[in-house]
């Protein structure tokens, strides 16, 4: 993002911390490095996306102060990266979230100024929010004749966002890494990462992180707890050989994955990172000794305070699951 020269905050998207963890799985024969997307401004991958989105819109003009408004449907990061930048701006921004959206969230919306609509009840034939988020954004539209929405599920700046993304693990790396998993829900980040591997003929395998209950890769679509991971159709932005191999991991996975990560390298993370973790445990098996793995964290683990990281809520949703640290060596916090 620094070929753009953006001022200000909007400065400080991109070029994320790549560094190696030493902790996380000690037994593993290969180095494994994270890509801390947690560390953009918005506290999320999707500052990436929403820039690329909006950024040349707004500098030809097309997108103007006290004319414009932005309309997108987004229950979590992408609503927060998209509301910062239009706050930098000085643009409007509707954005639609629904009854799933957590309360910290929405406050951080606020603060931005952003203008709320919720979406309270789910489509009565598919059970999910996002057709009515769907149907609410081209309402707004209609009434709207100055109205922008940047579709992050079909936008072809999303993916394209994430080129830079993989540019910058080949400069710190000075090199491809072997490996690469990668979290999905709009496939923007996945998309993005495997077209690049492709056209520059890149050795890397590109491992896609699905959510059980997911149907990104054909399965059945089923209720998930952890936000903005998996999705409940396949994108319009998913490709064939988006990826050359996908593991499925559980809400709970993300849970014990997040701990283990908080634990062992002291990064709070958010769900789907949890889920990258618990994918490489699962995988580790089938990497060669002395092998180069790239996890990418989306983002922060702040916003997930309340569910993953609440003891309560873990209960809650999952029983008595304590034995689970244990077994993870999460108990055993820090290096030995």
């Amino acid at each position: 993002m620094t070929q753009r020269n953006l001022q200000g905050i909007l400065g400080c998207i991109g070029d994320t911390p790549l560094i190696e963890l030493d902790g996380l799985l000690r037994d593993i024969p290969a180095r494994v490095f994270a890509k801390l997307e947690l560390a953009n401004p918005g506290g999320s991958i999707k500052d990436r996306t929403a820039l690329n989105m909006l950024l040349d819109k707004i500098r030809s003009g097309e997108l103007t102060p006290h004319r414009s408004v932005v309309i997108e449907s987004s229950s979590g990061n992408l609503a927060i990266g998209i509301a910062q930048i239009c706050r930098y701006f000085g643009l409007r921004f509707i954005c639609v979230v629904d009854a799933k959206t957590t309360g910290q969230n929405i406050a951080i919306l606020r603060a931005f100024q952003a203008e709320i609509e919720i979406i309270a009840e789910p489509d009565p034939q598919t059970g999910e929010f996002l057709p009515v988020r769907i149907r609410r954004v081209r309402e707004l539209l209609n009434d709207h004749p100055d109205g922008y929405w940047p579709n992050q599920y079909a936008n072809p700046l999303n993916p394209a966002a994430h080129h830079q993304t993989m540019r910058e693990i080949l400069t710190t790396l000075g090199g491809p890494p072997d490996y690469l998993f990668c979290a999905t829900s709009t496939c923007g980040t996945l998309t993005g990462i495997r077209t690049y591997v492709r056209e520059n003929d890149l050795p890397t395998q590109v491992i896609a992180v699905d959510a059980v209950g997911s149907a990104i890769f054909g399965d059945e679509s089923r209720r998930r707890l952890i936000p903005g991971h998996g999705a409940s159709a396949p994108p319009p932005l998913l490709v064939a050989d988006s990826a050359h191999r996908v593991v499925h991991v559980s809400d709970l996975d993300c849970v014990v994955g997040c701990r283990r990560l908080m634990a062992r390298e002291a990064i709070l993370a958010g769900g789907s990172s949890g889920g990258v973790v618990s994918a490489l445990e699962r995988f580790r098996g089938r990497i060669p000794a002395g092998k180069t793995v790239v996890l990418i964290f989306p983002d922060r683990g702040e916003r997930y305070l309340n569910t993953i990281y609440s003891d309560s809520w873990v209960q809650q949703n999952f029983g008595e699951v304590s034995h689970l640290w244990k077994e993870s060596g999460i108990a055993a916090a820090g290096r030995h």
